[in-house]
């Protein structure tokens, strides 16, 4: 029985792995404090969350409950975010109102990031070798609702947290996990 343990405990860190495009490596923030864990120590860390690159937090992040000055600042209406997968994803939704303002939310050089408030936990968008980034980055059309999903090894991120979505410049903070 404690064998069968240990290799779900493996295979959650390298779906985790597989998932965010990167080797089963995982750096999570615990009371300020920056950890790095990789390989078989990863499934020993008490919450992970994968690498990233670019940048770490928007120039401004807006409050989720000004819907209006994120509609004009971004030409988007945030739709949720929610957990989904069996709790191993985050769907971020979000509805384009204006396509040129929307512009830089859809650029693929830009990598999003998802904060855990609480934590400073950070969660990227995976990007699996054979489909490619899980985010929408084709040119925004108007009226069309988008997704983007970030990964959620352990499920770390649970519902009615508060986490900050940053891509690029644009920022969203306090959004509830559903």
């Amino acid at each position: 029985m404690r064998l069968r343990h240990a290799c779900t405990s493996v295979a959650i860190v390298l779906l985790g792995g597989a998932l965010s495009g990167a080797p089963a490596q995982a750096a999570f923030q615990q009371g300020g404090k920056a950890t790095q864990t990789g390989g078989a120590e990863s499934r020993d860390a008490g919450a992970d969350a994968t690498n990233h690159s670019g940048p770490a937090a928007a120039t401004t992040a807006l409050p989720a409950h000004d819907r209006a000055s994120i509609e004009q600042r971004w030409g988007i209406q945030v739709q949720g975010l929610y957990l989904t997968a069996g709790g191993y994803m985050l769907d971020f939704r979000y509805t384009v109102t204006d396509a040129a303002k929307a512009a830089p939310l859809f650029d693929r050089k830009v990598k999003p990031v998802l904060t855990d408030e609480q934590t400073g936990a950070l969660m990227s968008v995976p990007v699996p070798p054979k489909i490619g980034s899980l985010r929408s980055s084709n040119d925004p059309k108007q009226g069309r609702t988008y997704f983007m999903f970030f990964a959620n090894p352990r499920h770390f991120v649970s519902r009615y947290r508060r986490v900050t979505v940053t891509i690029g410049d644009f920022g969203v903070s306090g959004l509830t996990v559903r």
